[in-house]
């Protein structure tokens, strides 16, 4: 009722006003939709086989309406919009994975490391065709999401059709408490160091300058391989602080919506946190969104040099926008762009240096399906610490089956000397 009193009064004004007649046509159009909507909606709820609820037939017809735009835009319930206030702010029960749309069917983008999903062998790139035995081609990411979770200890079978498989696969995946650790540290050579961020969560910057911290407290930093692959992304503001540590000014990216003065800057602004150390950037197709604006920020500042594969080419950005009932809706209002103008949107951020991940033993695909004792739930630990490895032997494993790794680990190292090269 406010929607129809609401252009009632905005069309008396135009009139008032002496509307141009193209004005009034699209009025009148405006009419003409809102009367098919009401007749449809009476037909409904006065012929349909069984009664239906009002309520349920609207926010019906808001999904659908949603869900023409883009993959990205969706209503969301009131449960819902508690479920994604969780996953920002604190555990939850899942599986762990965050999922997409890409050409029109669910697509992991990236399974979070040492959680259910990683342990069952999902994949960025994989389709999910089915959840509990329901279709997903119909399904909006949310309803997605929202019969994925669940509480720990209970299941849930996805089909699942690999990449590199012809045919799909049902995997059962029990579920477990979903932790919001999103920064990894580890030495590989006294002075560098890997730090790898899973995904963009509230606390992601404040963890990093604590891991940074407590690192430089002890060793003087040399350089560092900031692992952003299989980066889902996550908050926007938490991109732009991440970059921030690493830029000491300048612009970051900007976002920009329909209207041109909605343009809106994103600039870095010198702390004493800033790491001015060489850098070297691991990104692949499941690092988007988030991660892409921080490899893109640092790429186009001449920051880092990025290593791997092409990103997922996630450049939207959604705002959540309050209804009355209590319910909301994610809207896409604007595309980022990086530094230098570039719109990644379906296209992705281009590495500077292209390399596949290729192991010795094995492809990339088919050793992230291997399991060990250590993968499985309530594995026993190891009386003689973590896997019974001294962790100079543990960082010498993980570089021996990491060919990005090892190549940003020598590019890092060697940045010092190129620069001094391409000065003279």
């Amino acid at each position: 009722m406010r929607l129809m009193h609401g252009i009632g009064a905005m069309a008396l004004l135009f009139i008032l006003a002496g509307t141009p007649a193209q004005s009034l046509a699209r009025d009148a159009d405006q009419y003409q939709a809102l009367k098919q909507f009401s007749q449809t909606l009476d037909l409904i709820e006065k012929n349909y086989v069984q009664p239906v609820n009002r309520t349920d037939l609207i926010h019906g017809a808001i999904q659908g309406m949603l869900g023409a735009i883009d993959p990205h835009s969706a209503f969301i319930d009131l449960d819902k919009f508690k479920m994604m206030q969780e996953e920002f702010q604190g555990e939850f029960g899942g599986i762990g994975i965050q999922i997409g749309v890409r050409d029109r069917r669910l697509t992991v983008i990236a399974p979070i490391e040492d959680t259910p999903a990683a342990q069952a062998g999902l994949r960025a790139g994989d389709i999910i065709l089915e959840i509990n035995g329901e279709s997903t081609s119909d399904m909006s990411i949310e309803d997605a999401v929202s019969k994925i979770r669940g509480p720990k200890d209970t299941s849930v079978t996805l089909t699942i059709l690999h990449t590199d498989s012809k045919a799909p696969e049902k995997v059962t995946i029990v579920r477990g408490i979903i932790p919001l650790v999103s920064v990894k540290t580890r030495e590989l050579e006294p002075g560098y160091l890997l730090v790898r961020i899973t995904d963009f969560k509230a606390t992601t910057t404040a963890d990093l300058h604590k891991k940074l911290r407590e690192y430089t407290t002890k060793t003087p930093l040399q350089g560092i391989v900031l692992d952003l692959r299989n980066n889902p992304g996550g908050l926007l503001d938490q991109a732009v602080s991440v970059s921030d540590t690493f830029l000491r000014d300048g612009l970051i990216v900007y976002t920009q919506g329909r209207d041109p003065q909605s343009r809106q800057d994103e600039l870095a602004t010198a702390q004493s946190t800033d790491i001015t150390c060489p850098m070297v950037v691991l990104v692949n197709a499941g690092s988007a969104s988030a991660s892409e604006i921080v490899a893109g920020a640092l790429q186009d500042r001449k920051r880092a040099i990025i290593v791997g594969e092409r990103t997922f080419g996630k450049g939207s950005v959604q705002s959540i926008i309050p209804l009355a009932d209590g319910s909301a809706i994610k809207l896409t209002v604007a595309l980022y762009y990086t530094p230098s103008g570039r719109s990644i949107q379906a296209e992705g951020i281009q590495p500077d240096i292209e390399v596949p991940l290729v192991t010795n033993a094995t492809s990339a695909e088919e050793s992230s399906m291997l399991r060990r004792e250590a993968d499985l739930s309530r594995h026993l630990d190891n009386p003689n610490g973590e896997l019974g490895k001294s962790p100079e032997n543990d960082v010498q494993e993980i570089l021996g089956r990491d060919n990005q790794l090892r190549l940003a680990l020598s590019l890092v190292k060697s940045l010092p000397h190129i620069t001094q090269i391409q000065a003279r």
